[in-house]
């Protein structure tokens, strides 16, 4: 999607907090010092861009031509009337916080959690900083290129216990089953456990409700 005048204009207003502007195949980049941030999401908020589609980040680790800190930042945001898109982007170095822009876009708050929890970068302000995806138990952020590779098994909210061994078993036929109920949920989560699937009856007997 191409910038128009609205993308111009933010330009523009973002322009004395440092911003600069780069056309990239994916459109108009808007990047700015990570103290900004804030203050340039309500500015694109008061000049239209009422809709935040996305925050995510780049571990720039491995990547050898890289210079400067670590993780980019990116919101990408939305004038639906005017049917523009720009990305703010901000680069901040391991471990130092973003200001939570959940008071501007409240849709921020599951995606700076997810950003928090794949990537390990804190947001400042924000109402219900926890992980999203990952359990707690499981140490460091899945999404940095120097998180070790392989498996572990995964405990969601609603406390369905994923082995991958056994999911890859039940996939191709192997099992009959491909996640196990343990109880409980995460930290923070009050999930009710899940009515009985009938179709996990032993092998042998009825499903509930046949004679």
């Amino acid at each position: 999607m191409r910038a128009g005048a609205k993308v111009a204009a933010l330009a523009d207003a973002l322009a004395p907090l440092g911003a600069v502007r780069e056309e990239q195949l994916a459109g108009a980049f808007l990047v700015l010092p990570a103290a900004a941030i804030h203050e340039a999401a309500a500015s694109a908020r008061a000049h239209g861009f009422d809709l935040l589609l996305d925050v995510y980040a780049i571990d720039w680790l491995a990547y050898p031509e890289h210079r400067g800190p670590r993780f980019s930042v990116s919101y990408h945001v939305h004038a639906v009337a005017a049917n523009e898109r720009c990305t703010l982007r901000v680069h901040v170095h391991d471990g130092d916080p973003l200001r939570s822009v959940t008071d501007v876009w409240p849709a921020a708050g599951f995606m700076e959690r997810e950003v928090y929890d794949l990537f390990g970068v804190p947001f400042e302000g924000h109402p219900d900083l926890r992980k999203l995806v990952t359990p707690e138990d499981l140490d460091g952020h899945p999404l940095r290129k120097d998180f070790p590779l392989g498996e572990s098994p995964t405990l969601f909210n609603g406390g369905r216990f994923l082995d991958p061994a056994t999911f890859r078993a039940g996939m191709i036929g192997a099992s009959r089953g491909r996640t196990g109920w343990i109880g409980g949920a995460r930290k923070g989560v009050v999930s009710a456990a899940p009515e009985p699937d009938p179709t996990d009856a032993p092998r042998g007997a009825a499903p509930r409700g046949d004679a």
